[in-house]
């Protein structure tokens, strides 16, 4: 399915990512910001991925394996 909007340049989904970690909830951000409250709880947890808090692919492994795909 292609995509409606460009996707979200990565400093702003740091900066959510900084803001659920502080404690502020993806439902709260939502509304203040444009990405959807799943969009946000998704970026989250794939950074606690990344930051080995809990299991699953990084984002270099997904990055890796999409790229060998056929």
């Amino acid at each position: 399915m292609p995509r409606t909007r460009p996707a979200y340049p990565p400093e702003f989904r740091r900066q959510i990512v900084e803001l659920v970690r502080t404690g502020r909830s993806p439902e709260e951000l939502a509304k203040e910001f444009e990405p959807s409250a799943q969009t946000i709880r998704t970026w989250a947890n794939q950074d606690c991925v990344d930051a080995g808090e809990r299991p699953g692919l990084t984002s270099d492994e997904k990055e890796e394996l999409a790229s060998t795909a056929p």
